[in-house]
């Protein structure tokens, strides 16, 4: 009979709730407690089970309907054990009257072949003895006939109940086959939603972050109880993949066969690079912006502030400042993003890292608050933590809490290059060696100091327009200083 499954209480207070996926078929053939749909609510998310077996008849809902307790999810067809236990007891019954009209038939029998006995034997005593004689003759002949009636119906009904049996053992034969191919065809079925992802044990949330990864859920390993999936095992699968795809299964030639080597063990600072950049790159899909910045003003403004400062003023520190009134006006870039809860982190605070090269490898220490120093003040501090890197004497926590990145390789050369993006920042700015060129500026070509500019950031959270505006406000900041930098 076909059963109505209901949404049951999801949680203390929760009424209502979305359906986030369908984890059943029209079809399908269920156990009970087996999960058919995952819902989520402001307070829960969950999967909801199958109070009993059965195959799937329809589904009244679909993903992203919104549901409330009591409303149906779908039709089953399965029959009522109550309905069984009916059914055998009605056979039962059946069985024992039929037993009984036999057992009473055969009384009326008896009773029968009793009274015409007893008849035969009162006519017999009235009669002679030759009478007698025939008679009791035709009593023996009616009791051989008798004997021989009883002998075959005994026969008969071993012969009946011979056939009975043999007919129960087929059925139950017919039974046990039957039961092994649904056993097979459940097997099978199991195996098939195994592999789909239908028949996994993981909750929403963990279906949802793996969807996220581009991770197929039938492909990660449970740890929990009978297998059950939580979200640390599918970053950890998710890890496996990334090592695996970063790193192939290549090796090494035997260099020495053309000369000489030497091997040194790869310092702390490198490794640590070496991991996070992976990590960055195989997570975070980038983009690349570039721009020039006409920068011959901000050159003029500079040599004015270093009359006033005992630190020398740089092009890192002007952009610093710039930066941060750039990520004010642009929130996007002063924020992380959590794929997992699929929300992104505002940050109200503005801190940058400042990206230095040391003889051990990159280090990034960080100015906090920004946009509440001068030109100057960012200058000094920039200088003694670029100092503390060098001599090795940076703390792990003058490296922490991030939300922007400069790197400025202006000073070695290059004309331009593609930073990785500093996990969990979203973007970073790149600058290059500035260089004189020809430049037209009202009509008149004229040499002007051009600075190339670099833009990486997190296509998760920044769009392409966004990432040009960012860009483009930064060098036009640049070129008209005086209006960015308004009380520095």
């Amino acid at each position: 009979m076909a059963k109505e499954i209901k949404i049951p209480q999801i949680a203390e207070g929760v009424e209502s709730a979305t359906v986030t996926e369908i984890l059943v078929r029209e079809g399908d053939s269920i156990e009970k407690d087996q999960s058919i749909i995952a819902v989520e609510s402001d307070k829960a998310s969950v999967e909801i089970p199958s109070p009993q077996a059965g195959t799937v008849k329809s589904i009244s809902v679909s993903e992203g309907d919104e549901v409330e307790v009591g409303d149906v999810i779908l039709e089953l067809e399965a029959e009522d054990s109550d309905e069984k236990e009916e059914k055998s007891k009605e056979e039962k019954e059946e069985d024992t009257e039929e037993d009984s009209e036999e057992k009473a038939e055969a009384r009326d029998k008896k009773k029968e072949e009793k009274s015409k006995k007893e008849k035969d034997s009162d006519s017999s005593k009235d009669k002679d003895k030759a009478d007698s004689e025939d008679d009791s003759e035709e009593e023996k002949v009616k009791k051989s006939e008798k004997d021989n009636q009883d002998s075959e119906d005994k026969d008969s009904k071993k012969e009946e109940k011979k056939e009975s049996e043999e007919e129960s053992e087929k059925e139950s034969e017919e039974k046990s086959e039957k039961k092994k191919e649904k056993d097979a065809d459940k097997e099978d079925t199991t195996e098939e939603k195994r592999a789909t992802g239908e028949n996994v044990p993981a909750a929403p949330g963990v279906r949802r972050l793996a969807r996220e990864l581009g991770i197929d859920i039938s492909k990660v390993k449970g740890s929990g109880e009978n297998g059950r999936i939580s979200k640390e095992d599918v970053k950890n699968h998710s890890n496996d993949d990334n090592q695996k795809k970063s790193s192939p299964e290549l090796s090494l030639p035997d260099f020495s066969k053309w000369g000489e080597t030497e091997r040194k063990p790869l310092s702390g600072i490198r490794k640590a690079t070496a991991k996070n950049t992976s990590a960055a790159w195989s997570n975070i899909p980038h983009v690349f912006q570039f721009d020039e910045a006409d920068i011959s003003e901000i050159e003029i403004h500079m040599e004015k502030l270093q009359k006033k400062a005992e630190t020398k003023i740089t092009i890192t520190a002007i952009l610093a400042k710039l930066a941060a009134t750039a990520l004010r006006q642009f929130p996007k870039f002063n924020a992380s993003i959590d794929m997992e809860n699929e929300e992104m982190i505002l940050k109200k605070y503005v801190n940058i890292g400042i990206a230095v090269d040391t003889e051990k490898g990159l280090l990034v220490p960080v100015i906090r608050n920004v946009d509440q120093k001068t030109i100057i003040e960012i200058s000094e501090e920039i200088t003694q933590l670029a100092e503390k890197a060098r001599a090795g004497k940076l703390s792990s926590e003058e490296m922490k809490g991030g939300n922007f990145t400069i790197s400025n390789l202006g000073g070695i050369g290059g004309t331009n290059f593609t930073p990785i993006v500093y996990y969990p920042q979203v973007a970073i700015l790149g600058v290059s060696r500035a260089k004189k060129q020809p430049v037209y500026v009202d009509g008149d070509l004229e040499p002007r100091d051009m600075l190339p500019l670099s833009l990486s950031y997190d296509h998760r959270m920044i769009d392409g327009a966004e990432g040009v505006r960012f860009l483009h406000w930064i060098s036009r900041a640049l070129e008209d200083p005086y209006e960015a930098l308004l009380g520095a």
